[in-house]
């Protein structure tokens, strides 16, 4: 196996596999849970070749690797962990839940720190088809400002289909998602999401908002009947409950029935309590939530935009971008449109033009050769690399990409630049700022100054100040060493 040796040294310097409780992954990092951080050396991890560093945050001990890290976690997982327990993804949950509990005890951080390790597990694995469906949506658009192709034939319907389809099902795959992080059967949560995009149901709303006389009852209990397609928070509190009751049940119950007994009462109990109540309370908790965060954007734009560029790097540093995940999801959701994440594209090519300016401005060839790499995937919207392998150990190239991302920020937040579509980060973002009405309009020309602004400021700044005298001839101080 190509990354088997890496693993290999990945576990003994955490303190081998016994002192793993669970391992997820993101974009660029392996998220660990440990028994005993004590047992980590992260010195020792620091120093292996493909590491880029270790940050700890948000409750796990998080080893960032790059944008190989899947293949990192399957050599791990499969050589490792596999073996844990017959059903290692319910022993990772319940794990985490005991770990919770304890957490939870000792204040405020902790309870950061539970939260966003839940919302990182329940999306990290919808990231990147998430994403990929976002650019098929945005070819689309681009369709639609240059008329392409024509929206009433084959073509365009079977991409928009494809596009669109994660999007509409989501309560189905952030039931399943869900349903592993709080440790049920994941295809109990995942039927509930099922259900509350099934057909009858949608028609169901759209009959309820047709004609108001009309009133549906279960067991003479009026339901409020909601479209719950791409929707968000309405699913993972369903999957919650449901995993809550499971455990319950499961240790009520004889083996020799739970396997047929349990998921029935789950499906039985959660599903109409989703439509009488956990649907309607958590529908209302994500508009309010969509609707506090335009409201704070609305008092001042162009000081949310310097505010989140000029943070956002350092959140990711922290793995605290996730807590931000879910509301540009949920925005776009309850919305139809975000106006949090263009304001975040600024700060990553605020990095990735300090990237190119120690590129431009070293003479180190490690360190040219690291500034390439890392430049590229900043561009994609990955920028760890970057922060960890050549900003940050210089310092003021970092200070300077955050600049750079403050005053893009600002200029976005001037004009109200807005998402229409989920893109992910970096160049292929681009196309989620079309408007499907305004087509190529100044919120959409704002994102694209504010990004380059960002990234010529941040790329000439580096070069003029961003580097050390002593540097700038000589080998830089190496990133496991700071």
């Amino acid at each position: 196996m190509k990354y088997e040796s890496l693993s290999d040294e990945i576990v003994r310097a955490i303190g081998g596999k016994e002192n793993i409780s669970s391992l997820v992954h993101c974009a660029t990092r392996l998220r660990f849970k440990l028994k005993n951080r004590n047992l980590a050396n992260s010195e020792l991890l620091k120093r292996i070749t493909g590491i880029i560093t270790v940050v700890e945050s948000g409750g796990q001990y998080q080893v960032v690797i790059g944008s190989h890290v899947g293949d990192v976690y399957d050599s791990i997982n499969s050589k490792y962990l596999q073996d844990n327990t017959n059903n290692p993804e319910i022993k990772q949950s319940v794990t985490s839940q005991k770990e919770i509990k304890k957490e939870n005890s000792k204040g405020l951080k902790r309870i950061l720190d539970t939260a966003i390790d839940i919302i990182s597990s329940i999306f990290t694995p919808l990231l990147g088809v998430l994403v990929a469906a976002g650019l098929i949506k945005g070819i689309l658009a681009l369709s639609d400002v240059f008329d392409w192709m024509n929206p009433e034939g084959g073509t365009y319907k079977i991409l928009f289909a494809t596009g669109d389809a994660m999007l509409y099902f989501m309560p189905i795959l952030l039931g399943y998602t869900a349903g592993k992080r709080f440790g049920g059967n994941p295809f109990i949560t995942m039927v509930i999401g099922a259900v509350l995009t099934y057909p009858t149901m949608t028609e169901a709303f759209k009959l309820s908002q047709a004609t108001p006389a009309v009133h549906l009852d279960f067991l003479g209990i009026p339901i409020t009947f909601i479209n719950y397609s791409s929707t968000v928070v309405p699913i993972i509190l369903s999957a919650w409950f449901s995993c809550f009751i499971e455990k319950k049940l499961n240790n009520w119950f004889h083996s020799s029935f739970k396997a047929f007994i349990t998921p029935f009462l789950c499906l039985l109990i959660t599903v109409p309590l989703t439509f009488l109540i956990i649907g309607p309370v958590a529908t209302e908790l994500s508009n309010g939530l969509a609707k506090g965060y335009l409201f704070f954007y609305q008092l001042n734009p162009v000081i949310a935009g310097i505010f989140m560029g000029a943070l956002w790097q350092i959140c990711v540093i922290f793995g605290l971008h996730w807590g931000f995940i879910p509301i540009i999801i949920n925005n776009m959701m309850t919305q139809g449109k975000d106006m949090l994440s263009p304001l975040l594209q600024p700060a990553i090519f605020g990095q990735a033009g300090a990237t190119l300016g120690v590129l431009l401005r070293t003479r180190d060839k490690k360190m040219k050769a690291l500034s390439g790499t890392a430049l590229i995937s900043s561009l994609f919207g990955i920028t760890e690399p970057a922060i960890y392998g050549v900003t940050l150990p210089l310092k003021r190239p970092f200070i300077i990409g955050c600049i750079g991302g403050a005053l893009g920020g600002a200029i976005v937040g001037f004009y109200s630049g807005t998402a229409h579509i989920f893109g992910g980060m970096g160049i292929f973002a681009f196309t989620s700022f079309i408007s499907p009405t305004g087509g190529l309009n100044s919120a959409f020309w704002s994102v694209i100054l504010g990004s380059l602004g960002s990234f010529i400021f941040s790329c000439i700044a580096t070069y003029l100040f961003g580097v050390p005298s002593e540097t700038k001839g000589s080998p830089i101080i190496s990133r496991t060493k700071n």
